[in-house]
């Protein structure tokens, strides 16, 4: 049976019309019944992943480790949230004190990279170890310095042009919505 009758006898059948199509057609990440882009929460962790570990120093009196991000994607606030590990050493002691970030930033689409970033990176919540929340209050200024340093205008996905084109057809991505296992981008 050739290609031909085996469409003919399925559209007969009354199967969808993406069972006929060949497999050549399907697009990782794009769905072109919705016009939308889904990037997964695992693919938008990898790249996450390759910016960490981080090793930065303020003021000449502290050093932070920040390591291990985990992200989780708010679709409630639209907003993608890290948590990520400090270490906190300053210059009078030589124990570092361990604690954890928990980062949240607003998504956008940056045309001339093809990039979608992570924007306005804000410290939402900081702890440490064996310290009261009032003295961990007093290093929020430290957490929000990280956020900024570690996370602003980071690209956490970048299309290709292979991304953005079917055939002669090119898309712009538009709206990106956070959803709780993805970032989905409408793409026009």
């Amino acid at each position: 049976m050739t290609t031909l009758h085996r469409r003919a006898l399925l559209w007969r059948l009354g199967l969808p019309i993406s069972v006929m199509l060949p497999a050549t057609a399907a697009r990782a990440g794009y769905n072109l019944w919705t016009g939308e882009y889904t990037v997964t929460r695992a693919e938008a962790q990898a790249r996450i992943d390759t910016r960490f570990p981080l090793a930065l120093r303020y003021a000449q009196l502290f050093e932070v480790r920040v390591s291990r991000p985990r992200l989780v994607l708010d679709s409630a606030a639209g907003r993608a949230a890290i948590s990520v590990d400090l270490d906190v050493r300053n210059v009078f002691t030589t124990r570092p004190l361990p604690g954890m970030l928990t980062i949240s930033s607003k998504l956008r689409y940056d045309a001339a990279t093809r990039a979608i970033r992570l924007t306005d990176p804000s410290a939402d919540r900081i702890e440490f170890k064996g310290l009261s929340a009032a003295d961990a209050q007093q290093l929020q200024a430290i957490g929000q310095l990280v956020a900024q340093e570690a996370l602003r205008d980071y690209a956490i996905h970048t299309f290709t042009e292979q991304d953005l084109t079917m055939g002669s057809r090119v898309f712009v991505p538009g709206e990106i919505t956070v959803v709780e296992d993805g970032i989905k981008v409408k793409v026009d």
